[in-house]
């Protein structure tokens, strides 16, 4: 078995071929839009069915095959694969292999990627790929030679998962040391340690991955390693509205007091940081307003999203622009214009809040389709009562499908209670992990519907298969509404699963509306 732990990337990826196996990852074809904007040539191979992620591949030119042995050409120079395929079972792999062509892992790849640049890393339990996002998006306004690569595509990169400045792609930056990369970082198994981080936003830390770390200690000092991972005189920008942000950082500061602790959040100020306290202001028009300590006198700004939790990541994203600008010698105050352009042009990204259709019904009354990947309570309840906020004259109905036996299990109680912003929910069994067994759990989604019940909420239901709650839901769309919902409904698939194809059944029911 080939021992890749030593393998790095080419300092020089002009005309080196890197084949993928497994390209059509999220992660992995954002890294492909990085390696192919760098003059590197690309090939790939996947399982058949079609993802959203094709298309991304597709815009460059590219277009994933099966796996086989004959992938594995000689002009192949490096493989990078996904950890959903192993060395010794994927036949690309057992070819690259015997043929000694060095084979990274991902999140190995991204590490060494981001060791030859000024690089960023986001991460949290909630709110990277949001955060990554925006950073992106108020970079795209900024005079910075900067890469950001996200978990997910964001619409103001294009429909893409990445921003490449013009800069950058030219390569016409003095010292290509200095660019800046701004990378969505994983903590499931630690893959964010093998990144290289100048600095890290921090967005939140509770238990999640219970399959990995088994108690909430466990992913915390994960955390902490990570953290600690600055190099002296680096800077973490955290949550200070967050317990779990806010520990991590003291017990990384025990360790490494050379480290530069940067909050954002409400509570920032309280806890000697004023620059990035967040100010809510009005929620209206579908528009967040909030202020910046540090920008109080220039004005607002707004943010086309809902939810204070998304204000926050914003104020993240800020935090990390302003950081880096600093660093350029640059002074935040000239960019408020910028900033404040960037915040209104970000309009989420793909299952993140996302409207999949607009229709009216037979009533008149309109109907939104949203789409959001929110899988942990803590998302799933903050989210909601973002919607509530947001959208404050619609009915919501909620279709929600719990990601992993053992997240449900460790958090049922959360679970429990985390959908009191909607008007009516839906409940499906679990969307079951490959890493896990069912049979190894004393639970189910009617579990989890029970438990939903026994809070005393009312208005849920159960459907053990998504689309056979298809007829129910359009019943419900179509329903007359009250005075209390003035603009008509919103209908809101969430999960990690693959419940969005009821979201996509209500726009088909819709005659083509959408």
């Amino acid at each position: 078995m080939q021992n890749n732990e030593s393998v790095s990337l080419p300092e020089d990826f002009h005309g080196v071929h890197i084949h993928f196996v497994g390209i059509k990852g999220t992660g992995m074809a954002a890294l492909v839009e990085i390696l192919f904007h760098k003059g590197a040539v690309i090939t790939g191979s996947d399982v058949s069915e079609r993802f959203y992620t094709d298309e991304v591949l597709e815009k460059l030119g590219l277009h994933a095959v099966e796996f086989g042995a004959e992938n594995i050409t000689d002009d192949v120079q490096y493989v990078i694969y996904s950890s959903a395929y192993k060395l010794d079972k994927n036949p690309d792999l057992i070819e690259a292999v015997r043929r000694g062509v060095p084979c990274l892992l991902y999140t190995q790849a991204l590490g060494s990627y981001s060791s030859r640049a000024y690089s960023c890393g986001v991460s949290g339990v909630h709110g990277k790929t949001s955060t990554t996002g925006l950073a992106g998006t108020i970079l795209k306004e900024i005079d910075l030679p900067s890469q950001v690569l996200a978990g997910s595509v964001i619409n103001s990169f294009g429909g893409t998962c990445t921003y490449t400045a013009p800069s950058v792609a030219s390569e016409n930056t003095a010292d290509a040391g200095r660019s800046v990369f701004v990378a969505e970082t994983c903590e499931y198994q630690r893959h964010f340690m093998s990144f290289f981080p100048q600095k890290i936003i921090l967005t939140s830390v509770e238990s999640d991955h219970e399959d990995y770390y088994p108690t909430y200690e466990d992913i915390r000092n994960a955390f902490v390693d990570f953290v600690c991972k600055l190099p002296q005189g680096g800077e973490v920008i955290y949550c200070a509205d967050d317990k779990g942000a806010c520990e991590t950082v003291k017990l990384a500061l025990e360790k490494r007091a050379d480290i530069a602790a940067i909050p954002y959040g409400e509570k920032a100020v309280a806890v000697g940081g004023g620059d990035f306290t967040v100010k809510f202001g009005k929620v209206e028009n579908e528009r967040n307003c909030f202020t910046l300590g540090l920008f109080a006198e220039k004005g607002e700004f707004a943010l086309s999203m809902p939810g204070r939790h998304e204000v926050l990541d914003a104020a993240a994203a800020v935090a990390l622009v302003c950081r880096l600008l600093v660093a350029y010698g640059k002074n935040p105050l000239d960019y408020y214009e910028n900033i404040k352009a960037g915040l209104l042009k970000f309009s989420g990204g793909k299952r993140r809040s996302e409207i999949v259709g607009r229709f009216t019904n037979k009533n008149g009354a309109e109907v939104i389709v949203l789409d959001d990947y929110g899988h942990h309570p803590t998302a799933v309840k903050t989210t909601l009562e973002g919607y509530r906020e947001f959208y404050k004259g619609r009915k919501i109905i909620i279709d929600f499908m719990s990601h992993t036996y053992s997240r449900t299990q460790a958090l049922l109680n959360e679970f429990a209670r985390c959908f009191t912003a909607a008007d009516e929910v839906i409940l499906h069994k679990i969307y079951s992990s490959a890493r896990e067994n069912p049979a190894d759990f004393d639970i189910t989604g009617h579990t989890l519907y029970e438990a939903v019940l026994a809070t005393g909420q009312k208005n849920v239901h159960y459907y053990e298969e998504i689309l056979d709650a298809a007829d129910f839901a359009k019943a419900e769309l179509e329903k007359p509404l009250g005075t209390e919902y003035p603009d008509g409904y919103l209908f809101v698939t969430m999960g990690a699963g693959d419940n969005w194809k009821l979201g996509k059944e209500m726009c088909k029911a819709a005659g083509g509306r959408c």
